[in-house]
């Protein structure tokens, strides 16, 4: 493996500089996770080097800010990078050549700046692979492996170190891939634990030591993206110095940690469970030393590496911490459902509000039930949870529409109540959606250029329709065009538009091409911002719809500014009838993460979900009918 790594990565130039001693320092670069697995690489070439090289792992834009020398011809810089364009890390890499320094880079994406910019690079797979929006775990593996097999390469090169513990770092990293099956195997436990603790905490934390100081580093970074949580990241000891008052939970990185070192985060551990916080522990197997909430045995193996099997812990921890979390929700959803359903199946607003309250009862029942049990505790603000519990009292009284206008001091009507309910919902829906398969307010895109993250997007028909409509790509989000692109394969043909210009509480015409030209609107009669354009100006999100009175199938697309919905492009659209269903399944996945939702609708009492069934049912139904209907086509 590292003739492997010498033979990729280590030139004859840079190995002959290690061998004479030229080089004194090896700096270890990047930014985010990047930076994360570059602290293990320095950690363990630092180790097989006995000290002897000055090793350190510097957050690129903190050595290009402050560490930088006139002469650095002694210096190693490794860069790390997954697409190899991350701007920070690249700048950092040009001062560096600059002044002498050589550059080994780890990367995935061939063809990117980074490997135009280094003497050497060691790739971590094949192609490209650059993920966005996501929280992408198989990065830091790969980045901590690549690093792994550098720092022997480098220690054997520069003369330092044993061959006997080269060995045996190279002979964990094989035992590595059969560990990670086995924590694979464990995840329900992880689940559980994740499922019973994480909701209900408001404040979250991840503590390790030695190596698993990297651990708790990279799940912090996961555990807030995926959870969209500020979770805090300490060494354990540093711990009851900090925060304990705010009883967090803490997430216990203790993997490969043996003797005294062990002894004294169990220590730590124990006065954490005393000041009423919740400890989880990621511990060897066979460890019975930790007393905490919940402890996660993974497998023994080397303890420079057991780092890697508590950063996989946190990393399933963290998605299934987040689809408890979402799953929260679900009441609230099947509310929203019933809504749309009525206001779909009835007109005006007697008659809405009345089929409304026939269903209503049981989901307010199960809000009332997760509060008391502190289900929402966690994420739910507290605002959102009074204005929703009124809202619903509200909607159940016997006087329902008197009792709205008394507390909220509005004008009551029942379509402004249901307008108001539906908002209500909407918003503790957005508090505590969690979708683990795309990362709000994610910056990732910026690494890579913002050209780059339309790839893929702006060439869909159904997204060239959209900007030919006339909203301006500074109100269409990069959510919005994606949901767009997903969205296209089910759409034969756009056949007209109507642009809507929304200030405050009206809505006016801007605009109209194709059929709408011959159609009538209500807002040519009635410039209030009502019905299903006030929710789609209320949630900013994208939606699919079949006209109450003509039942042509159209589509809502928000135009956003500063976060405020300033208009609504609304386009006039044929559907195909039937799709392949691995194509329906990437449709529904895109739109408002229906696959996920109809699975666990179905799941709840089918257990299994036949997927081929997607084929065979209507493209309009399966976009638009509630999911609690859909489902029921699963019912055996």
């Amino acid at each position: 493996l590292t003739a492997v790594v010498g033979e990729r990565a280590l030139p004859a130039s840079i190995a002959e500089r290690l061998a004479n001693g030229t080089i004194k320092r090896v700096r270890v670069i990047g930014q985010g996770t990047a930076a994360v697995a570059g602290q293990s690489a320095a950690a363990l070439l630092d180790e097989l080097c006995g000290g002897e090289l000055d090793i350190d792992a510097v957050v690129a834009t903190e050595l290009s800010g402050f560490q930088l020398r006139l002469d650095m011809s002694d210096t190693l810089a490794i860069a790390v990078s997954q697409s190899g364009t991350t701007t920070d890390t690249n700048r950092t890499v040009d001062l560096l050549r600059a002044r002498g320094a050589a550059v080994i880079g780890i990367v995935n994406r061939r063809a990117s700046d980074l490997v135009d910019k280094a003497d050497a690079v060691l790739y971590t797979s094949d192609g490209r692979d650059v993920e966005m929006s996501v929280a992408s775990t198989k990065a830091f593996y790969a980045q901590v492996a690549a690093g792994a097999l550098l720092a022997c390469a480098i220690s054997e090169a520069a003369g330092l170190g044993t061959p006997a513990r080269r060995h045996e770092l190279l002979g964990g990293l094989r035992t590595l891939p059969e560990a990670m099956r086995r924590v694979l195997a464990n995840r329900q436990q992880i689940a559980d634990a994740a499922q019973r603790l994480a909701p209900s905490k408001r404040y979250w934390a991840v503590v390790g030591n030695g190596p698993n100081t990297v651990a708790a580093e990279e799940v912090r970074i996961k555990l807030s993206e995926l959870c969209y949580k500020s979770i805090a990241a300490d060494v354990t000891e540093d711990k009851k110095h900090i925060d304990l008052s705010s009883e967090p939970l803490i997430l216990v990185c203790a993997a490969g940690l043996r003797g005294s070192t062990a002894d004294d985060v169990a220590k730590e551990t124990a006065i954490f469970q005393a000041h009423k916080a919740t400890a989880i522990v990621v511990a060897d197997e066979g460890e019975v030393r930790y007393s905490a909430a919940a402890t996660i045995n993974v497998p023994q193996v080397d303890p420079a590496l057991g780092f890697v099997l508590s950063a996989m812990v946190g990393h399933l921890f963290g998605y299934e911490a987040a689809l408890a979390i979402d799953a929260s929700a679900r009441p609230l959803r099947e509310g929203r459902e019933l809504v749309e359903r009525a206001v779909a199946d009835h007109d005006g607003g007697d008659a809405v509000l009345a089929s409304v309250r026939t269903e209503l009862p049981a989901v307010a029942r199960k809000f009332a039930d997760g509060l008391r049990d502190r289900v929402y505790d966690g994420h739910l603000e507290a605002s959102t949870a009074v204005r929703l519990s009124g809202l619903l009292r509200d909607a159940l009284d016997p006087n329902p529409v008197e009792t709205y206008a008394t507390s909220t001091g509005k004008v009551g009507t029942p379509s402004a109540l249901i307008d108001d309910l539906v908002a209500g919902l909407t918003q503790a829906i957005e508090e505590l959606t969690r979708p683990i398969d795309a990362i709000k307010h994610q910056a990732k895109t910026v690494t890579v250029g913002i050209s780059r993250s339309d790839e893929g997007v702006l060439d869909r028909a159904l997204v060239q329709a959209t900007l030919a409509a006339g909203p301006g790509r500074d109100v269409l989000s990069y959510r919005t065009l994606k949901v767009l692109a997903d969205l296209d394969p089910a759409v034969i043909e756009v056949t007209g538009f109507t642009r809507y210009q929304i200030d405050g509480e009206t809505i006016s015409i801007v605009d109209r091409g194709g059929i709408s030209r011959e159609l009538q609107s209500r807002v040519e009669h009635n410039a209030r911002l009502v019905g299903t354009k006030h929710r789609v100006a209320d949630a900013r999100e994208l939606l699919v719809a079949r006209g109450r009175r003509d039942g042509r199938i159209v589509i809502f697309v928000p135009e956003v500014k500063a976060d405020v919905c300033t208009g609504i492009t609304l386009l006039h659209v044929r559907l195909h009838d039937r799709l392949p269903a691995d194509t329906m399944r990437g449709v529904l996945q895109g739109y408002d993460r229906r696959f996920d939702r109809l699975v666990d609708w179905v799941s709840e009492t089918e257990g299994d979900f036949d997927q081929s069934k997607l084929g065979e049912l209507p493209v309009d139904d399966l976009l638009i009918a509630p999911i609690s209907e859909t489902a029921d086509l699963w019912r055996s």
